[in-house]
Order: C-alpha cells, then structure tokens, then sequence
C-alpha cells in the first residue's frame, strides 16, 4: 500500500536539477511512471547498465539546496506545527528504533499450559536473538476474526483475563522498558456492531489497559479522530500507520509511521517523511524478507527504525542469524546516540572518498555522527571520511568501537575504515568538552560485536518444523456404537490445501504433516487408513448436556465457555443443535468422557469425500440448497439442528459436514505457535472484507485457526464431532 513516493530520489551522474518544488515530480501522471529510484533521472535509460558512471558527490550538494526548498514548500503549504514532536510524553516515539508486531499467540508470549503471560520470555529471547525491542504491537485480532461475529474490540475483551488480563501483560512490557502499542482496523465493518465509532472504541480500550500507541491496519495516515480520542480521555498516543502517509497534513500528529518497499538501487533513498520531519520515527517493514540487508542499510543511512516481525499471522519467519546480529548491532549503536538522530540539520548524501559508499551527516551541540552504508559486494578499505577539523576534536570509530587517529592535511581529518561487503561504519566526531552519556559502556560492546565479522555469520534462512499433536487411540469396539456410522479401511488420495490469506506458497505456511519436511499451502499423500467410526452428526448441545451433568466439567478459563447457554442449560429449541462455543480441550475433555476421541483430518476428509475425491460430500457441483443458508449479517443466527439437510449427506451416510458450523480435528504446534485444523466451514459469511477468515466447503480446503487460549479460542461457530477406534 505504498509506492515509491514514500522515498525520495538521489542525485544522479548527470548534475540533472531535481524540480522537487514541483508536485508532479512525486507523480507517474506526467512523466508516465513513478518516480524513478536513486540514480535513474528521467531521460537517463543508462543507470542500470552505467551506474559506476554515477558521481553523487558532483551533484550531491545542489540536490540537498533544492531539497531544503522542497520542504520548506511542502511544510508551509500543510500548515506545519511541530508541537506534537515537542510534547514529551510522545517523545518516546523519536528513540524507537526497533518494533515488533508481535501475535498474541506467540508461545513465548502467553503459556497455554500454565494459563499465563510470559512477556519476560518472550522480550529474553528478542534480546539475546537481535537486541530487544523499544516497541511491541500487540496483534489479537486478524486472521482469526470472522470466524465469528465478534468485532475487534470483542476479541480484546476475550484475551485471557480480559482487558485486566491485557493490562498486567502490558504492565510487564513497561517494566522491561517497551511500549505497547495496539491495533485498529478501518475494515472491520461485517462483524458485530460495537455501538461506538472506531476511535472512541479503542480509546477506552487503550485508557483500561495503559497502552501508549494505536496501529491503524491498512490506514495510509491514522485519522486525526483517533488522537483527539485518546487524548480527550487522559491517555496521549502515538499513531502509527501501517501503511505509509498518503496525505502529507498527517505528519502533523501521525508523529511515526511504517515504511515499506526499500528500492534496492546502488545509491540509497532518502524516507520522505524522515526529510520532511527528521524527528519523525519510521519503523522499516519487511515481513516477508529473508535477506535484510537492503533494509538495514536503509534505516542506518537515514537514521530510522525496523520492524522486526517474525510472527507473521502465525507463519515464522525469523532473521537469520547474521540479520539479527546486524540488527542488534544497529539498534544498540542507535540507542546510544539517540538524540544524534532526529538533528534538524541532518544532511544525507555526506561526501564519501570511495566509489559505492555512502553517507549521512547528524550534527547536534558539539557532536557530529556520519553513518556510513557500504553498497558495493567487496569489502573496501582505506580513507572513507575527510571531515572538517577544528583542534581539540576527537574521533571514534562507533561501530567497531574504537578511537581514531586521522590524518590531518589541510584542516581536513581523513578517517579510515574498513567496510564490509554491504557493511556499516559510523565516526563520532566530538568536539573539546563534549560528552556522551554512557559511550564508554557502548564502546566496550561494540568492540566485543567487532571481533566477530558480520560476513562470517549465516544468512541461510530455514523454516521452522512443526509437529502433529497426538491423539491417543480409544478402546477399540467392532460395531459402531450408537449415533455413530463405520468408515471402512481404504487406500486413501489425501489431497487438501490451506486457505490462509497470506503467505502466498512460501514454505512455512499452512501445516507440515508428518510425512512432510516443513509446512507448505498445498498437501498430497496416498495413504493407508484403517477403518473407524464417526459421529454421524456434530456433537449436540443436549449430548453436550449429558457429560456437564455427568462430570460437573469446569473448564479453568471458563471466560465464552457455552456462551450462548443460559443457567447451565441450552436455550430452549437448541437442543438438537450443535454445541458451539467450546474450545478444542473442551471437544477433548466430551470425548474422553464419552470413550471417543477427535478425528484426524484425513479420517475427516476420508469419511466425507468417500474414495472419488468429489469437491462436496454429495458431489462435485455446488448445491446451496443441502446446506444452511448463509447467513452474510453481522451477528450471528442459530446453527441448523444436525440432520435438517440429509441430501448433504456423504458416501458412507455422514451428514453435517458442511457450511452448518467449523469442526475441530488437529492440533499442529512449532516453537511458536499453536493451530488446529478446522474443517467444513460454517454459515457465517462477514461481508465487507477479504480480510475475514476465509471459508473452506470444499473438501480439498481446510482452515488454519490459530489458538492462544480457550477463552479466545472459542467460537460460536465451531463444533466438533468424535470417532471410535474399530477392532
């Protein structure tokens, strides 16, 4: 949801004077294209055959004139005030230089056996990993809203312990020093009506819980509405749009923002918004990366933040280890020279000695930071800097956490550094008296970070195994007992794909099955399956009945647990319906009591699809009238009562396989993440959206449903039915 705009174009070889006074400059309505990246000037085809030609350095200081034109322009015609950079309690915004959009079903975050948070756990592995965070985005909603009706502000109310539950894990973020910010999502219009507008909602949610940020999902720019909102109930927030600013006034009180889509071109780009407003904190994001370092050089040459998101919709996507150690080396550079890095007078485009090297000037009060970005494939050595020399000044080598001893010829101190391949350096220059808190403390790490070369580490990325959760066979009996149909043995073409909107085919996404060496979207497997029985229908709310009455089941978090029961009992006319509202220990505790367990998935399939792989149970062809009928409101209706649609049925007589309720069947879990397999879909459809959680009818489909914990995990439209080993 960005483009090119979102960075603004280098110098070129030619000495071309960018018009960046012109708006169309920043358009593809006249020039027929967007904006060309650094070193491609309009009318220059050369540059990607030519760009050793390119000499920033003769052109570099008429560009920086013209840009400060640019921007004095565009700050005049906004209107600009700086004065929500200047409050101090959004301050914290300027120094958060690294992220994370962090699901909430991260098992290092919440243990679902212990029932608790564990933020130290999950912040103890980012910092030994890549550093630590200053930042998280705590993510409860998306993918698994639309599985039912409940909205956004529902599903923050449902995570374990309720807002109280939400504002200790917060509380424990604090106490590690790391804001929290949360989500709003402009989409989320299909759901349950939350009776209030979008920021109003998570204002209050934001004053229960003491959050300090909003992350507006999909918003080019976060509405003004939403700071008033916050700051009318006590509570000052730091909006941060997910996509890029569209319309430049937002600058004004979106005080960060996220970019995306680094160009990866020979001369680095310059953040827009960063130029327009050097405190404005950008936080770089590249979920789908494997190889950062584009990134890294881009957020080090412009003084900027990362998102260092990993989790993504429960799909692992971790650094590599040389990324990480990168990052970590980054950000702790950054945080020791903070103030440094939002310098009004911040200068990119630094004159550099070597061809391929660039750099960037922060000067602030006696002190002067050039980051320095090797873009070349091969190390380069020797003299990078000749800066200015006024006596007394000293010099330090940041990244490699050294002092300096230049050559002073003419006025001029001439540094020399080694670079890596695609690596970094920084100098400190300081003048007679200047100081910097704790540089000796960061000085001793980054000499310890030196001693191990970046290019020595791997960049190797792997996806993360996933493991089946067994399920332990049940007494076996030779007929099938009551209520239940027997599924004889068979070879069985096992054919499924996952419908998770992201990921595209990338491994790690959907499930790995044990035959598998990682996840994958798609499935295909022949395989044996020896004969069992399976509920001829879903669990019924009266069946449900019986056990509570036999067991006095109590679930330890009861928080949804039969939710739409009243004083123990179904609704009257609910009877014969399936059971909802009852996570998959729930199904498991039934099932145990009942001498039955939950079905495998291909035991599912197998039982509905018969030998012929059809689409549907009753055949190849859509039938919308054997099925519930959709129910496309935005709450929820009753679940059909099981049996009302016989012409559904499957091969071996099953029925209410699909489009009445979800059922539950398996449970994969990773280092990270925990997800059962849903499968037949149910009839509820939100409108609105692509975002919600998709549908599955056909029986090559399934769903992955993520789960934190049952009093979010539970649903009104997931049900389950059982299986019976045979003899």
């Amino acid at each position: 949801m960005s483009s090119e705009s979102d960075h603004l174009p280098g110098p070129d070889d030619r000495g071309e004077r960018r018009a960046l006074k012109t708006e169309y400059k920043f358009s593809h309505v006249t020039t027929g294209r967007y904006l060309p990246t650094p070193g491609k000037a309009p009318g220059w085809p050369f540059a990607e055959i030519g760009h050793w030609k390119m000499d920033v350095a003769g052109t570099a200081d008429d560009w920086i004139a013209e840009l400060q034109d640019w921007r004095r322009e565009h700050l005049t015609r906004i209107g600009y005030d700086d004065a929500n950079y200047r409050r101090p309690e959004l301050q914290w915004a300027q120094r958060n230089f690294v992220h994370a959009q962090m699901m909430v079903e991260d098992r290092y975050f919440f243990d679902a056996e212990a029932g608790r948070y564990t933020v130290d756990r999950y912040l103890d592995d980012l910092e030994q990993r890549f550093g630590g965070i200053d930042s998280v985005l705590i993510w409860y909603v998306y993918p698994n809203i639309g599985v039912d009706d409940r909205n956004q502000t529902d599903l923050a109310h449902d995570m374990p312990g309720g807002l109280e539950g939400l504002r200790g894990a917060i509380a424990d973020f604090h106490r590690r020093g790391v804001r929290v910010f949360l989500p709003t999502k402009p989409w989320d219009k299909g759901t349950r009506d939350q009776g209030q507008t979008d920021w109003h909602a998570i204002a209050d949610i934001v004053k229960a819980v003491g959050a300090d940020g909003i992350n507006g999902d999909t918003y080019n720019g976060v509405p003004r509405a939403f700071f008033d909102a916050c700051d009318a109930v006590g509570c000052p927030v730091v909006l941060q749009p997910e996509s890029t600013i569209s319309a430049e006034e937002a600058l004004i009180w979106n005080v960060q923002s996220w970019g995306k889509k680094v160009p990866d071109s020979v001369i680095p780009s310059v953040a827009k918004w960063k130029w327009l407003e050097p405190r404005h904190m950008i936080n770089v994001e590249n979920r789908w990366g494997r190889d950062r370092t584009n990134d890294f050089q881009y957020i080090f040459f412009n003084g900027v933040g990362y998102n260092a998101w990993e989790n993504i919709w429960g799909i692992w996507n971790q650094l590599t280890p040389r990324d990480a150690q990168t990052l970590k080396r980054i950000a702790t550079l950054q945080r020791a020279v903070a103030p440094l890095l939002v310098s009004l007078d911040w200068r990119p485009y630094a004159p550099t000695l070597q061809a391929g090297v660039f750099a960037s000037r922060f000067p602030c009060e006696g002190q002067v930071l050039h980051t320095i970005v090797n873009r070349n494939e091969v190390e380069v050595s020797g003299e990078q800097l000749a800066l200015p020399h006024a006596a007394g000044t000293t010099y330090i080598d940041l990244w490699s956490g050294v002092a300096l001893q230049p050559r002073i010829v003419d006025g001029r101190a001439l540094i020399e550094l080694s670079l890596e391949p695609r690596g970094y350096g920084a100098v400190l220059a300081l003048a007679a008296g200047a100081e910097v808190p704790g540089l000796d403390a960061y000085l001793a790490r980054a000499a310890e970070f030196a001693r191990t070369p970046l290019q020595s580490l791997s960049a190797q990325w792997k996806s993360i195994p996933q493991q089946l959760v067994e399920i332990a066979p049940t007494a076996a009996v030779s007929a099938a007992p009551k209520g239940m149909v027997t599924i004889p043995a068979a070879e069985f073409d096992f054919v499924v794909g996952g419908i998770a909107i992201e990921g595209q085919t990338w491994a790690g996404v959907d499930v790995q099955y044990p035959w598998e060496h990682e996840a994958r979207r798609g499935h295909r497997r022949r395989m044996p399956i020896a004969a069992f029985h399976i509920d001829q229908y879903p669990v019924t709310n009266t069946q449900f009945k019986a056990f509570m009455d036999a067991t006095n089941y109590t679930p330890r978090n009861a928080h949804n647990f039969l939710r739409d029961w009243r004083d123990g009992a179904p609704l009257p006319g609910w009877d014969n319906k399936p059971v909802t509202w009852v996570g998959i220990e729930d199904a498991r505790a039934y099932a145990a009591w009942a001498g039955k367990r939950l079905p495998r998935e291909w035991e599912w399939q197998y039982a509905a699809q018969g030998l012929d792989g059809r689409l549907y149970p009753w055949g190849n062809s859509w039938q919308p009238d054997v099925v519930p009928p959709p129910n496309r409101g935005r709450t929820l209706l009753p679940p059909a009562d099981v049996g009302t649609h016989p012409q559904g049925a499957s091969p071996f007589g099953v029925q209410d396989l699909v489009g009445n309720v979800w059922q539950w069947t398996d449970e994969y879990r990773d280092d990270h993440t925990r997800a059962a397999v849903l499968r037949g879909g149910s009839s509820y459809q939100p409108q609105t959206s692509h975002w919600y959680f998709p549908n599955a009818y056909r029986l090559d489909q399934h769903g992955k449903y993520l789960l934190m914990a049952p009093s979010k995990d539970r649903s009104g439209c997931i049900g389950f039915r059982c299986v019976v080993d045979t003899l």
